[in-house]
């Protein structure tokens, strides 16, 4: 189950209400439709709830956030547009915690940081590059790490993502030499089988937009992969 573009599990679904849906996404599966004509996840879900509820009518499934295709974990989705609208809000204000794991290559410089570097996205690579210092049309991006596990070849991060840039981890990561385990975009040395990369969405935390309750939800990655199931422990 590492990399499944085209098939949507009930078992992927962490919450649910008559307003949202947060979704552990496998890796390979894409929340936007892109060039490769893949089914994206909201048609994947949408179809899922018309057959589970045996909706007569359209079903609505709203965007709010994503992850990269080769990454898994925890998006959330709209299942009104009051709820859309609501959650857009709270994105341009930073409402929503995210935090991820990731498997690196390399012991981090120091146990527990905060990352600041200046990104720039290069359209024809689709690829990020992090400078330390601010340069032109470069976005400021903001990180907390923590090494919390390690095996005998990797090293297990805690990620609090505090800017939500394109590719910021990955990017980052990079920059102070712990490149995520399978990226071959950003210096690992080789991939992993089926193309998904060793960073995962593990936990949100944000106010529900209609009933102004908390809201925290996690979840560990849907994979077979035995570097995973051995961090999982």
């Amino acid at each position: 189950m590492e990399f499944l573009a085209t098939k949507f599990y009930k078992e992927q679904i962490v919450y649910e209400d008559n307003h949202i849906m947060v979704v552990n996404k496998l890796a390979g599966q894409i929340v936007q439709g892109d060039k490769t004509g893949d089914v994206p996840l909201p048609e994947l879900i949408k179809a899922y709830i018309k057959q589970r509820d045996n909706k007569p009518g359209n079903v609505f499934c709203g965007v709010i956030h994503r992850i990269d295709r080769p990454v898994s974990g925890l998006v959330i989705f709209a299942k009104t547009s009051k709820a859309l609208t609501r959650f857009n809000e709270l994105i341009r204000e930073r409402g929503i915690e995210k935090k991820y794991w990731a498997v690196v290559k390399n012991s981090p410089p120091k146990e527990k940081d905060k990352l600041t570097h200046y990104l720039i996205k290069h359209e024809k690579t689709n690829t990020s590059k992090a400078f330390d210092t601010p340069v032109n049309n470069a976005l400021k991006a903001e990180l907390e790490y923590e090494l919390i596990n390690k095996s005998d070849n990797y090293y297990l991060l805690k990620i609090n993502l505090l800017t939500g840039r394109h590719h910021q981890i990955r990017c980052q990561l990079a920059k102070i030499n712990c490149p995520i385990k399978g990226d071959l975009k950003y210096g690992f040395d080789r991939s992993n089988k089926g193309g998904f990369i060793h960073l995962h969405s593990y936990e949100l935390q944000f106010t529900h937009p209609i009933k102004q309750e908390p809201v925290s939800v996690s979840s560990k990655p849907l994979s077979t992969d035995a570097v995973w199931l051995f961090f999982g422990k």
